[in-house]
């Protein structure tokens, strides 16, 4: 978290507009923090986006056979059931980006990174600043008791940190 994920998300959906592709963006519909129809920075920078239960929603939608591009933000919420759907629209040629958390806040790695990198055609960390040593961060720890993998979070509720500084959530 606090790396800049979904400003960098941002920045693709803005080069595919200006290319003009025609773009589709993509939000889990439990992620409500800032919106239910925009992906959204920790910094309030807003773009509209569908909002979507699963990503199977976009597979057989016809609104979406003609996107040439569709982003998906906090892919780690759709975890494993991505994989499939995320297949089918590249074998039918349309491009797709990613962003989300790889490691939750145990340390362990978040389907579907574990099946998306090795098919990836690039693939992008991107890292914030450690909030105890300010080195490169690689994990979100988790400042609530909370248990469950998956919270809808922000400020207050996860800080980066790096590898060494990180302290996994117990279960």
């Amino acid at each position: 978290m606090f790396a800049g994920k979904t400003t960098e998300l941002q920045r693709r959906i803005a080069l595919a507009q200006a290319a003009g592709e025609r773009v589709l963006v993509v939000k889990p519909a439990r992620d409500t923090r800032y919106g239910e129809s925009e992906i959204v920075t920790h910094t309030g920078v807003r773009v509209p986006a569908r909002s979507v239960a699963t990503l199977d929603e976009l597979v057989g939608d016809i609104a979406n056979a003609s996107a040439d591009f569709i982003a998906i933000d906090e892919i780690h919420f759709f975890a494993s059931e991505a994989v499939a759907p995320i297949e089918a629209l590249l074998a039918r040629g349309t491009r797709v980006a990613v962003a989300g958390c790889d490691i939750d806040h145990f340390g362990d790695v978040f389907a579907p990174f574990d099946a998306l990198i090795p098919r990836a055609s690039e693939v992008v960390r991107i890292h914030g600043a450690c909030h105890r040593c300010g080195a490169p961060s690689t994990h979100s720890e988790r400042l609530s008791a909370v248990t469950d993998r998956i919270i809808v979070g922000g400020i207050g509720d996860f800080v980066a940190t790096c590898g060494a500084c990180f302290r996994p959530s117990r279960r």
